[in-house]
């Protein structure tokens, strides 16, 4: 286990990164302003991450965690028979948990304005289903790949609930209308061999 201090000083600098991205993009920040702001040395800072992309991709593990207990929870209070389309739907659900509780973060996600927090999270959601993916198709003959259902899914889904935000939906109509989708393309039999 992490020292109680270790563990309030990385808080510290993902809470201080967090209000950053409000005013800046995450290539512009800088360590330097980072440490000042967060009221530590350098030095300190450099004995636990790397750089800030370290910090940042440490903040995502946090979240694959959190996202991994919420789908395992789902999936024992939900999913008892492990009905694939149903674990569809609880990996979606858990990652709008995720997302909408740690909103003040990945709001700051676009790949307009921070192209890396972008990418990062798209390949850790992609990595998420793939995974799914191939343990389904242990299981079930697929049509495609586990890697091209895995991106039509995901980038699918991820374009969907942009626009969404972009036609101001609101999140529970969003939540909604993403599983409607999800379970039409996953019922329809589209990805599985007959």
């Amino acid at each position: 286990m992490e020292d109680k201090r270790i563990t309030k000083t990385k808080k510290n600098l993902k809470y201080t990164l967090v209000d950053m991205l409000a005013e800046q993009p995450f290539e512009k920040i800088t360590i330097t302003e980072l440490c000042s702001r967060t009221e530590i040395s350098r030095i300190t800072f450099y004995s636990h991450y790397s750089d800030k992309y370290a910090l940042v991709d440490e903040m995502f593990q946090d979240m694959i965690v959190l996202g991994t207990k919420e789908y395992e929870k789902k999936q024992n209070e939900t999913n008892p028979d492990r009905n694939e389309i149903k674990s569809y739907c609880n990996i979606l659900d858990s990652i709008l948990d995720i997302y909408y509780g740690n909103f003040d973060f990945f709001r700051h996600t676009a790949p307009d304005k921070n192209p890396y927090l972008a990418f990062a999270l798209y390949s850790i959601i992609l990595e998420t289903v793939e995974g799914h993916t191939r343990r389904m198709e242990s299981r079930t003959p697929l049509k495609y790949s586990a890697k091209k259902i895995a991106g039509f899914l995901c980038y699918g889904m991820i374009g969907f609930i942009n626009e969404s935000h972009e036609e101001k939906v609101p999140v529970e109509q969003i939540r909604e209308e993403a599983r409607e989708l999800l379970v039409g393309v996953l019922g329809s039999k589209a990805l599985i061999r007959l």
